[in-house]
């Protein structure tokens, strides 16, 4: 589309966004004893969000004007918020991470891919740069390290293929050769039957007939493209520069796939950054802003000796200079203040003096009955409706009336550049003009009120003397060892050798595949809790992992969720999720699991000294990601025996505390897996993770998938068996039937399928794959050697 259609794309999701305001303010703010109205309201509103959402991150994506985007990223990051809130008072009426919403969905018209949350392109492509940067240290200090692995060696070659390589180049050569003397005989043949036709000579009128045919045919093509290049430019869709050939694109096409191209997105912010207008602003405008200052000041100093009689002191620099100077009072309120603040004084004294004699009197306080309890529903407070409605204020104001057909090109405006730029000059120059002014003042107290220099602490101030604190004896060594004392290099480095910061795979959300289940939700009828979906599992990914950690606003205002624990058997998809949630959000991923720390860490004070790295190093390069596999392990039922085991004990004695250190500014996720939960002792482990996510088994519509020909918002093979074999290079014949492998596949998780697809799919089995099709039997007796999570597992899950 062009870049006219995600102007008007952002122009009616900013009048949604205003409806949805405005609803709430109806809506939301008034307790509600009804707690099915208040869940179809508030499923109603996040429906809605998410529609906004998905519907300012395509626009935001393909905008290039660098101040249009700045004002999207802003909306963007409150209704993220705002959808997050919604969600957890969500969580809190129907106790449970998954709701119905089937009927509303039908009420709306919706469909259940609308629930889908979209990941927005800027948290990894604003610091792209920095990102591959850092991911090129990391590969170099893994690969010095010895723990990147290498390319497989070469293998040395047995007589027989030796010979048999031999004898293929040999046939090759003389195929070659036979090739080449085939076309000279052609050759040859060609020459010959050429020069029998210029002996004999050619009929004159053949010959202009010919020539009439092929310049007649490129006359009319001409005539052809010349009327079509004179209707396209009538129809406004291209111009007379690219028709003359002196541009590549249209303007906003060129500048989309600019910034399509990932290795030039950073140059191109870049570039767009350099536009300033700094020296021209302070060139124009700065003698002028210095000049009312100047008097500014002059006549705030003059009309306070006015009222009090003297000249004031001149504000330090800070508590801002003189900013404090310039507030908005009349000199007739700066004398009221001063007069009740003497009478506050006469009144304090007189109270003071009366003190010792008179003893005030106190009213017994009425005896309080029985407090009264609410139990109407209200929403709780937000952080960001008032976000949302400063940046609609902030749209109507600045972006609603703008013409936008004068600027062609949609890259920069330079009026509100120069509007932020202005402070920055304003408060440059204010500096110089408080130095000169103060300068001034004492001139003037020296000669008008005989003043020798500035009044109060300030001129204490220079004399007073910070108090150090003594080290302890042998401390300056454990000063220098331990991590406070550490660059964040060393630290990155120690961290990457020791294997406790690891490569992140590069996998996004959507890669993980499957469909909803509208079934499911029959359990909920008989009282039973079902287990979530794998678009469901999705969505509570993206909320609470990849949409807080990506940005920073979200993070420090959304309700927060330090912890996130994922459970499902083994091969559901846990470790790709991890790695999903640190490509998605471009997050360093440290690695303590317990089979990573086994005899590197030993004692209290050494896990005390690891955690205090990770964390360092974790604030520093936010957002970071710290993953614990198999974290059952930490919180045995039993008494550990071992000393691993009581290393491990001791860890998750300090996650609570490492936890505690984590504030709304720090972007640090703790991140478990587990395959077995209920082995876990359940009071620590539920005080260490804040939010669990039950993830499942693929059902038969995700392992099939044989009535669907693709999915429009994944954009993949329908089917969990069809993607792995295409993937692995296969190819799907009549002899291949789905239907039986997703029957014969129940209760076999996406790992076990993955494995089964590497496992017959070889090497020497996909060069037979012309003459020796796939067929069924190959994948079930492979799959036959794989053991299923059975039902009294799964059930022991839920």
């Amino acid at each position: 589309f062009p870049i006219s259609s995600y102007t008007k794309m952002w122009a009616d999701s900013q009048r949604e966004l205003d409806t949805m305001l405005q609803r709430e303010r109806e809506e939301f703010l008034q307790p509600e004893e009804d707690l099915e109205k208040v869940k179809k309201m508030l499923a109603m509103a996040y429906i809605k969000y998410l529609e906004i959402f998905r519907n300012l991150e395509e626009a935001h994506d393909n905008l290039i004007h660098q101040q249009k985007r700045a004002a999207v990223q802003q909306v963007l990051d409150g209704v993220i918020g705002r959808i997050l809130e919604i969600k957890k008072e969500m969580v809190a009426l129907d106790i449970s991470e998954c709701h119905y919403l089937d009927d509303f969905l039908i009420d709306l018209k919706r469909v259940p891919q609308d629930l889908e949350i979209p990941i927005p392109k800027y948290f990894v492509k604003e610091n792209l740069r920095i990102l591959q940067e850092r991911e090129e240290y990391l590969q170099g200090i893994l690969l010095n390290a010895g723990l990147l692995q290498m390319k497989e060696p070469v293998k040395a070659m047995t007589l027989e293929e030796a010979i048999k390589v031999i004898q293929v180049a040999e046939r090759a050569r003389q195929g070659r050769a036979r090739a080449a003397f085939m076309k000279k005989i052609f050759l040859e043949e060609k020459r010959q039957s050429k020069k029998k036709e210029q002996e004999t000579g050619r009929n004159p009128d053949d010959a202009a007939i010919c020539i009439q045919k092929v310049w007649r045919g490129y006359s009319q093509r001409k005539k052809t493209e010349k009327l079509w290049e004179e209707e396209m430019i009538f129809l406004g869709m291209t111009s007379a520069e690219m028709m003359n050939g002196t541009g590549m694109l249209p303007p906003h096409l060129e500048a989309k796939s600019i910034l399509q191209e990932p290795n030039v997105w950073q140059g191109g912010v870049q570039k767009r950054e350099d536009f300033s207008f700094r020296q021209e602003l302070r060139r124009t405008e700065g003698p002028n802003i210095k000049e009312t200052l100047q008097d500014q000041i002059t006549q705030c100093f003059v009309e306070c000796r006015h009222i009090t009689g003297r000249f004031p002191d001149y504000p330090p620099e800070k508590i801002g200079g003189s900013k404090a100077i310039f507030i908005e009072k009349h000199p007739e309120q700066v004398a009221e203040e001063l007069a009740a603040r003497r009478e506050a004084e006469e009144r304090m004294k007189e109270k003071n003096a009366k003190g010792g004699k008179e003893e005030i009197k106190q009213k017994k306080p009425p005896k309080a009955g029985k407090p009264v309890v609410d139990l109407r529903w209200k929403i709780g407070p937000s952080n960001f409706l008032s976000m949302l409605e400063e940046e609609s204020a902030h749209y109507q104001v600045f972006w609603e009336n703008r013409d936008h057909k004068s600027d062609f090109l949609q890259d920069h405006d330079p009026e509100l550049i120069k509007g932020e730029e202005r402070k920055e000059v304003e408060e440059e120059i204010r500096v110089q003009v408080d130095e000169v002014m103060q300068e001034k003042l004492l001139k003037v107290k020296r000669a008008v009120d005989r003043e020798t220099g500035p009044q109060g602490r300030a001129g204490k101030e220079g004399r007073e003397e910070k108090r150090h604190r003594k080290p302890r004896k042998g401390g300056h060594e454990n000063l220098m060892m331990s991590p406070a004392c550490r660059t964040i290099d060393s630290l990155f480095q120690e961290l990457a050798e020791e294997g406790l910061l690891i490569q992140v795979k590069h996998v996004n959300l959507s890669d993980y595949f499957g469909y909803y289940d509208a079934l499911r939700h029959l359990a909920r009828t008989k009282g039973a809790q079902p287990m979530p979906s794998i678009p469901e599992v999705r969505q509570l990914v993206a909320l609470y992992g990849i949409l807080p950690l990506g940005s920073q606003t979200v993070h420090e205002n959304a309700p927060l969720v330090k912890s996130l624990l994922l459970a499902g058997p083994a091969g559901v998809g846990k470790k790709m999720l991890v790695h999903t949630i640190c490509s998605e959000t471009g997050a360093n991923l440290f690695k303590l699991s317990p089979s990573n720390i086994a005899g590197k860490y030993p004692g209290k004070d050494n896990l005390i000294m690891v955690l205090h790295m990770i964390l360092k190093v974790g604030k520093e390069l936010q957002p970071s990601v710290v993953w614990i596999e198999d974290t059952e392990r930490m919180f045995p039922k039993a008494t550990p025996k071992g000393e691993e085991e009581m290393n491990l004990k001791r860890l998750a004695k300090i996650l609570p505390q490492f936890l505690r250190a984590l504030k709304p500014k720090d972007r640090v996720l703790l991140l478990g897996t587990t395959r077995r939960p209920f082995d876990a002792n359940v009071g620590p482990f539920l005080k260490v993770y804040q939010k669990i996510i039950l993830i499942p088994k693929p059902d038969y519509l995700t392992r099939c998938g044989k009535y669907f020909k693709s999915s429009s918002f994944l954009k993949i093979p329908a089917s969990l068996w069809k993607r792995y074999i295409l993937q692995r290079g296969g190819v799907l014949t009549k002899q291949m039937n789905l239907h039986c492998l997703a029957e014969v596949s129940d209760g076999f998780t996406q790992g076990h399928i993955v494995d089964v697809v590497h496992n017959v799919l070889t090497e020497l089995r996909l060069l037979q794959m012309d003459r020796k099709p796939l067929r069924t039997v190959e994948f079930v007796t492979s799959l036959a050697r794989h053991d299923p999570v059975y039902r009294e597992e799964e059930e022991a899950f839920q």
